[in-house]
């Protein structure tokens, strides 16, 4: 029988967990990159908007999914289930080996980059942000409800400090307000629309992650759609707040000049010369729970996988004290260890995930009208709202994102497709030697008697 993890996350620290991973580093790099873009600070907010709702169909999709499929694993389990077993190992190995390592130490390197930054010290930051995956990783393994809770309070903390800069921005005189005219624009719209709607659909990016850990939700068929259509709806809302007050504090032309982020320019005109330091733990806070929330669901595909005998079955395990996924957790911080130490920059980690991520974000989507053509018999007592004009949609805009990925950086994004389609002979060879008769009986594991405490 399947040994499942004990399901102790309720609906506010499923929202934590889901709030925390999307709001990371994004909200703070992608506003002066889309300033060399677009003019208008109308159309700017819109395509926030856009970005907002595209991510809120993902969600729909994704929560008709969870509840009928309320396991660890979630977008794996919902390819095994839609597409087959060849297509969620190659989802489940190229994420174990890549996609989830990189993403969390590239949000975490952010962290280590701007610790140096509040210190004003010139550390290595490789070795900053191995630190702090090893401690967050042994936190996880402890106990899930620890993990669920400092979800909590990271995700509260950032939260707060966002809902500050918008409070702060309500106080602006009213000259602030004519920086919302539009400028001139660098470029058409047209031609504008691919790269702005890309960056923000990145800084939406991680409204998918609560659904790995579906399989610790109490009552999942009520609190999974709740959990991702709330956590979204709200990061929709305090994106489009912020924005808002970054282009009224801090005028389109001038903000294509800024470096990087433009959080630390906003706040020292808000406050004064502390608000440099101010929005540097405001990032500090960001990426550590950012970073808590993306170990915590990681390494819930790889025990999923590994479940099925699509990998080594020590990675299944559960530990008969913390009942904590140890042996996952621990290869995704190795895993992560060796993805800072080797390639360092937070650019060169991310953009393989992201690239990645996108594909098989469509292909989960399709899943839905899959198994409603396939298997119309499976309960679901969530169907997802604007079926199927929802999921096409969101597939439509994931494929843009690919071919956009692909028209503008062709070499690294060949790489990576080639790194997917390895997955295939891989798959076999696996295969040749854990026979599907095998890798089923290995599945099979006694249940015992799990802690079931919840963290609301």
């Amino acid at each position: 029988m399947r040994r499942e993890l004990p399901r102790c996350i309720g609906f506010w620290g499923g929202s934590a967990i889901m709030v925390g991973i999307i709001i990371g580093s994004g909200i703070f790099r992608t506003p002066a990159s889309i300033a060399d873009e677009m003019g208008n600070p109308g159309i700017i907010l819109l395509m926030w908007l856009v970005g907002g709702l595209l991510s809120l169909f993902g969600a729909f999709t994704y929560a008709e999914l969870g509840v009928m499929f309320p396991r660890s694993g979630g977008i794996y389990v919902y390819l095994y289930e839609g597409l087959g077993e060849v297509v969620a190992f190659i989802f489940g190995w190229t994420f174990m080996f890549l996609g989830k390592p990189l993403a969390a130490a590239s949000i975490t390197m952010v962290f280590s980059e701007h610790l140096n930054r509040l210190l004003g010290v010139d550390w290595d930051p490789r070795y900053a942000t191995c630190a702090v995956l090893i401690l967050f990783t042994a936190i996880n393994t402890a106990k899930v409800q620890l993990g669920a809770g400092m979800a909590i309070v990271f995700t509260g903390l950032k939260v707060l400090a966002l809902i500050l800069i918008v409070m702060l921005g309500l106080g602006m005189t009213a000259s602030n307000y004519t920086n919302l005219a539009p400028v001139p624009a660098p470029k058409s719209l047209l031609f504008a629309l691919a790269p702005v709607l890309a960056a923000v659909l990145w800084t939406y990016a991680g409204w998918s992650a609560v659904a790995s850990c579906a399989g610790e939700v109490r009552d999942p068929q009520r609190n999974l759609p709740r959990i991702l259509v709330f956590g979204t709806g709200a990061c929709i809302i305090l994106y489009l707040a912020v924005n808002t007050v970054y282009m009224a504090i801090v005028p389109l032309e001038e903000m294509r000049h800024v470096e990087k982020t433009v959080a630390p320019l906003v706040m020292e005109r808000l406050v004064g010369g502390a608000g440099d330091t101010l929005v540097t733990l405001i990032v500090l806070i960001s990426t550590l729970g950012a970073t808590h929330g993306s170990i915590i669901t990681g390494a819930r595909v790889t025990f999923a996988q590994a479940h099925d005998g699509l990998l080594f079955k020590s990675l299944a395990r559960v530990h008969p004290t913390w009942h904590t996924p140890d042996v996952s957790l621990w290869v995704q911080a190795l895993m992560s260890c060796i993805g800072v130490m080797a390639l360092g920059r937070f650019e060169r980690m991310i953009n393989g995930f992201v690239f990645t991520m996108w594909i098989f974000y469509a292909l989960a989507a399709a899943a839905v009208i899959i198994l409603r053509i396939r298997r119309p018999e499976l309960p679901r007592p969530y169907r997802c709202w604007g079926y199927p004009f929802v999921p096409i949609a969101f597939i439509l805009a994931t494929a843009f994102m690919t071919v956009l990925s692909i028209r503008e950086n062709p070499r690294d994004t060949l790489i990576w497709l080639g790194v997917l389609a390895a997955g295939v002979p891989t798959y076999y060879v696996w295969r040749r030697f854990v026979p599907k008769e095998e890798a089923a009986a290995a599945a099979e594991i006694e249940l015992q008697p799990l802690d079931t405490k919840t963290v609301n």
